[in-house]
């Protein structure tokens, strides 16, 4: 269980985030001439990725862990991001998730980079992974991935020089 500091903390950085989509919304409506609904906000996001959003919802979803471990930047960057997803959402419809859409609302509305990726050390959230190598370097794939590559035979390749990971005995 949670000691009272950490509670207290983490509620401070909910207000955090509220009052940064607060201000995003308002860039958003100025800039768009029209209002937005506040969005939905939880903290269910588990793993690697700091956040998601639900189109149709009007919900983001924060990974707990990664904004406690990097409120700052969490915020400043990730909440935005998310919160662009929504808007693009409901002024475009169904578009490209980091398309020039998305990338206008970053860049023009909310003066941010449209960084696609965070780069937030993930140590604390990964889980047990496992070591492929492709032809240009090596890779620590997911207990979800190895498992998929062992029992249905999954094939997966390097972004970089597209070859086909390989499992590395360790």
């Amino acid at each position: 269980m949670e000691n009272i500091s950490e509670l207290t903390g983490f509620r401070h950085l909910k207000m955090q985030v509220q009052r940064r989509l607060t201000n995003c919304l308002t860039l958003a409506e100025t800039h768009f001439h029209r209002s937005f609904p506040m969005p939905t906000v939880t903290y269910q996001v588990r793993g690697m990725k700091a956040g998601v959003a639900y189109l149709q919802q009007n919900e983001i979803r924060l990974n707990r862990t990664l904004l406690l471990e990097n409120s700052a930047e969490f915020i400043g960057q990730v909440v935005p991001h998310e919160l662009a997803h929504l808007l693009v959402y409901q002024v475009f419809g169904r578009v490209k998730p980091h398309g020039v859409e998305w990338q206008t609302v970053m860049n023009n509305v909310f003066d941010l980079p449209a960084n696609v990726y965070h780069r937030f050390d993930v140590k604390s959230v990964q889980g047990e992974t496992f070591t492929y190598q492709c032809q240009c370097r090596t890779h620590q794939l997911s207990v979800r991935r190895h498992n998929r590559i062992q029992r249905d035979h999954a094939v997966y390749f390097c972004r970089k020089c597209r070859s086909c990971l390989s499992f590395v005995s360790g």
